[in-house]
């Protein structure tokens, strides 16, 4: 197996470091799931919308709530 290795400030690496402790990985699972594509099953989540009391997906923690105006949004964008 290869080793690759880059540089990142401290603010970067703390930042990782957090993302990769709160899906529990390690930081080179983290890194290899990200840059491959290879889609986390940790950071799908659901909770009950607060409106209707049905089960959602949550947004991802670094990502706003997603509205009917930003479905729109996309859906403009889409062929």
């Amino acid at each position: 197996m290869k080793t690759i290795s880059f540089k990142v400030s401290d603010e970067d690496a703390r930042h990782i470091r957090r993302l990769a402790r709160r899906e529990r990985l390690t930081v080179s699972e983290f890194l290899r799931r990200r840059s491959i594509g290879e889609p986390s099953q940790r950071m799908v989540k659901k909770t009950r919308c607060a409106h209707t009391g049905a089960e959602i997906f949550a947004p991802l923690p670094d990502e706003p709530p997603l509205t009917t105006e930003r479905v729109r949004e996309m859906l403009t964008e889409f062929p």
